[in-house]
């Protein structure tokens, strides 16, 4: 396999083309930003450890029936996916009340939510990723019906194994974002499943294990990321 031209760039990614018109080389940039890139910095290795780490979620996820974008690791920094046509409507899942959800209903964070909740975003970096719903996601064309009825399942079964995943490993899975794309008329699990998208916190201290670190001026980013991913390979 070839990898041939970048025709992605993104906060923590890249995309290039290969010699296989169906697959691309998706490249994990050690670059951090927060607030819609208001905040900016490093954060060492991170590429190498979000690649590592999403590599593995993936193949988990495979494993018990959730379809992907994701071929195999390549190298330290470098997976193999499959082409998407991306679906411009992120979905974010939440457990325990944190982030934005906080801010918007004024609530403190940290409540265990009666059931998990589903949001949709329309994936725009310049606004922001708005907040939106079906009927908005509909009347513009971003999405169909039947794309945000497999985007809705497959997000709640995805949180069912995930939170599982993590539980037993001693970490909570707070909330999560996921990104799906279209290949060959089906609707996969695209982007990355990491610390940088997930909110995760240590099951016994509630310690921050994730991206907020960053946004939050913490400190110990990197070793965050680096104990999700001995915890994930367990």
């Amino acid at each position: 396999m070839e990898k041939r031209e970048k025709i992605y760039e993104g906060k923590a990614k890249q995309l290039f083309t290969t010699d296989n018109p169906d697959l691309l080389v998706q490249y994990f940039k050690d670059e951090a930003t927060a607030f819609d890139g208001k905040k900016k910095g490093i954060i060492e290795e991170k590429g190498v450890l979000n690649n590592k780490i999403s590599s593995r979620i993936f193949e988990m996820l495979e494993k018990k029936g959730v379809k992907t974008h994701f071929v195999e690791r390549l190298s330290d920094r470098e997976m193999l996916v499959r082409k998407l046509r991306i679906i411009p409507v992120e979905v974010v899942i939440r457990n325990v009340a944190a982030g934005s959800l906080c801010k918007r209903l004024g609530i403190e964070e940290g409540m265990t939510l009666k059931e998990p909740t589903l949001e949709f975003f329309y994936k725009s970096d310049p606004l922001g990723d708005p907040m939106i719903n079906e009927y908005i996601a509909r009347a513009f064309g971003w999405a169909t019906d039947a794309e945000l009825g497999q985007m809705k399942e497959a997000a709640f079964r995805i949180n069912s194994i995930l939170s599982e995943f993590f539980s037993v490993r001693g970490i909570i899975l707070v909330d999560f974002k996921l990104e799906f794309g279209e290949h060959k008329g089906e609707v996969l699990l695209g982007d990355e499943i990491t610390p940088d998208g997930c909110r995760l916190w240590d099951k016994t201290t509630r310690e921050k294990m994730d991206k907020d670190r960053f946004r939050r001026d913490l400190g110990k980013v990197e070793e965050a990321y680096q104990e999700v991913l001995r915890k994930v390979m367990e």
